[in-house]
């Protein structure tokens, strides 16, 4: 078999060699609270710079249990400078395998999104493990999808166009809010899936191929899983593996992007046939050369600047704003 490490570009191989160099402790062996403070210190590291907007909002979005959910809102124009119909909306899930990371770690990522695409883009902090587990922040991700679809209006937003978006365990909760969507008559514009995962076990050839050395390997997500689940069937519910659910007919298009390089390649490129197979449009994209966690590390990888001007293509597509 290949070196799986052939296949990576240039700069990639240089960010994951100036990773090894630093020989920081593998999140994994951090605990929870320790992990969560390491990714949201590097998390910023190779991000680009903060792109200024007219408008930054913090919010409080409510839970079924009463919960105040933090999020922040992101638009390119003031409300006084917005359309008379409002700006269509994303609503942005977070990845960090249900454990780590945040608004404030995905911050440069929606402030792109919002200037490229021109919409406006809400960031959720969706509560997280091991103090929550599953289905916790599956029902803060649907519970919020549900909120700004009633009150979007009062943003400024056009609760007609409304996407759902993530990624890693934030493009699972949005495969799982777009099913949700289409059953309770919700509708959406796009599912915005990054490098999801969708699959109960990880058994699939990408697993095997790329679990060590390729910024996301196998025992950080054995150890992401174990956070959040709190029983062995839950890996069984559809909710956290999509490509269980009944059927996906439907459900919102989706655009899809994908790292060759990556454990959870295989099970995206799966989600996407399973969504074609439903007769579902479906606009897959795979970077190649390049590993998990690429599109938050624009300022040395060009994948991840093409990736978000992939992304801002296809949200002014589903919202009608070319």
């Amino acid at each position: 078999m290949s070196d799986p490490s052939s296949a990576l570009t240039p700069s990639m191989r240089d960010v994951l060699r100036r990773m090894e160099r630093a020989a920081r402790t593998p999140m994994y062996q951090l605990g929870a609270a320790g992990a969560k403070a390491a990714y949201e210190a590097g998390a910023g590291v190779l991000e680009i710079p903060a792109v200024p907007l007219a408008r930054v909002e913090a919010l409080q979005i409510p839970a079924r249990d009463g919960y105040a959910l933090p999020a922040r809102l992101y638009a390119p124009v003031s409300r006084d400078d917005a359309v008379e119909e409002g700006l269509p909306v994303l609503l942005y899930l977070h990845g960090g395998g249900f454990t780590v990371g945040s608004v404030a770690t995905h911050d440069q990522l929606c402030r792109q999104l919002a200037h490229l695409a021109g919409c406006m883009v809400v960031s959720l902090d969706y509560r997280l493990a091991p103090e929550f587990r599953f289905p916790v922040a599956h029902n803060d991700a649907w519970d919020a999808l549900q909120w700004l679809a009633a009150h979007g209006e009062e943003l400024g937003a056009d609760a007609s166009r409304i996407a759902i978006g993530g990624d890693s365990a934030g493009g699972t909760l949005s495969a799982y809010c777009a099913i949700e969507a289409r059953d309770t008559g919700l509708p959406l514009a796009l599912q915005l899936l990054i490098y999801p995962g969708t699959t109960a076990h990880q058994d699939t050839d990408s697993h095997r191929r790329y679990a060590q050395g390729f910024v996301l390997d196998e025992p950080a997500i054995t150890w992401f899983f174990a956070q959040y689940l709190a029983h062995p069937e839950d890996r069984e519910d559809w909710r956290f593996a999509p490509l269980l659910a009944p059927d996906v007919d439907g459900v919102a298009p989706a655009w899809i992007g994908l790292a060759e390089c990556d454990p959870l390649v295989d099970e995206g490129v799966q989600y996407a046939d399973k969504l074609r197979m439903a007769g579902v449009p479906v606009d897959l994209e795979i970077y190649k050369g390049v590993t998990h966690e690429f599109v938050k590390m624009g300022r040395v990888i060009a994948e991840a600047r093409r990736a978000h001007a992939d992304m801002a293509a296809a949200l002014k597509s589903a919202f009608g704003l070319n």
